[in-house]
């Protein structure tokens, strides 16, 4: 992974590194790393990832489709 530091400006590069390495879940595997985790709660984990994903997708083609309105944005 590279970061260009433009105009000595390191404080914007570590910003956008930080940003890159959360994109690609970099923080998440060594925080996963960081202790054994037994099989049967990776299965689980890994299982309950996928449904998380696969009703997100789902509800996302239902949009698409019409079918139900789009959820909306929170304004913060």
């Amino acid at each position: 992974m590279q970061v260009l530091v433009r105009d000595n400006n390191v404080d914007q590069a570590l910003r956008v590194l930080k940003k890159k390495l959360q994109r690609e879940g970099i923080f998440r595997e060594m925080r996963m790393r960081e202790a054994f985790e037994k099989p049967s709660v990776k299965r689980a984990r890994e299982k309950a990832e996928a449904v998380r994903r696969h009703r997100k997708n789902a509800r996302k083609q239902m949009q698409r489709e019409g079918l139900i309105a789009p959820t909306p944005k929170t304004v913060r």
